[in-house]
């Protein structure tokens, strides 16, 4: 059954190193047939540029997106000018990869509205590990909560390098209140993907909560982001 199964997408993947694909193996109807499941990132990015350039094929393009940034998830960080120098990848191409990768944040924003965040850790982690997980600087992120504990407003607080980054918390302090949240969860990665916090990132922690609760408004959590975990600062007592 595996050995079965395993053959269409090793065939696939043949094709695609080739630039050569019987219709059965297209992914467009390998799609309509088993659902997209089957689908490799690649064949993925070539069911959303549709087709190539002159000189460029559509799957030289994938395998190039790839190759530049690594992942699907990585894209998701891409800017218009990230996909500059990339060979059959113009104007429209780029506006194609970037409202898709959009596409993506909303619906995972839009869920995390629709609920309180207090009774749904994961959609709340599923977010932040798609936004801001592969990063390659630290990224500091904040949900402003109501009293239902539903999102009003996610931003970016702060950025910094490979190993340092400056979060003011009287700022965000300002912005709880322009925005009459009546909580906050907070998040920032760790590009080196280990999600143990530091000395820094507990004091901040402390520092951020007893600021917000001179204005009643409550931490509900930080999180560090790793890259195939997340620690939370609730679920571990708040060291």
């Amino acid at each position: 059954m595996g050995q079965t199964a395993a053959k269409p997408r090793a065939r696939a993947r043949r094709a695609l190193l080739r630039g050569k694909w019987l219709k059965k193996d297209m992914p467009r109807e390998r799609l309509i047939e088993k659902g997209p499941g089957v689908l490799s990132d690649a064949e993925m990015i070539v069911l959303v540029l549709g087709s190539g350039l002159p000189g460029h094929d559509v799957f030289s393009i994938a395998r190039a997106l790839l190759a530049r940034f690594g992942s699907l998830r990585a894209m998701l960080d891409a800017t218009y000018t990230d996909f500059d120098g990339l060979n059959g990848i113009g104007p429209a191409k780029k506006a194609q990869l970037l409202a898709i990768m959009e596409m993506a944040r909303r619906s995972l924003v839009d869920k995390m509205r629709q609920r309180s965040l207090l009774n749904s850790p994961e959609a709340v982690e599923n977010y932040l590990r798609l936004t801001i997980g592969g990063r390659p600087q630290e990224v500091f992120v904040s949900l402003f909560l109501d009293a239902r504990h539903r999102l009003i407003h996610c931003e970016e607080s702060a950025r910094g390098t490979l190993t340092r980054m400056a979060v003011y918390p009287r700022e965000i302090v300002r912005r709880a209140l322009n925005l009459n949240a009546a909580s906050l969860i907070v998040a920032h990665n760790h590009p080196s993907g280990a999600v143990q916090p530091s000395a820094s990132d507990c004091r901040l922690t402390h520092t951020l909560r007893d600021a917000l609760a001179l204005i009643d408004v409550q931490l509900v959590d930080h999180l560090v982001i790793g890259a195939d975990s997340v620690y939370s600062f609730a679920r571990a007592g708040w060291p």
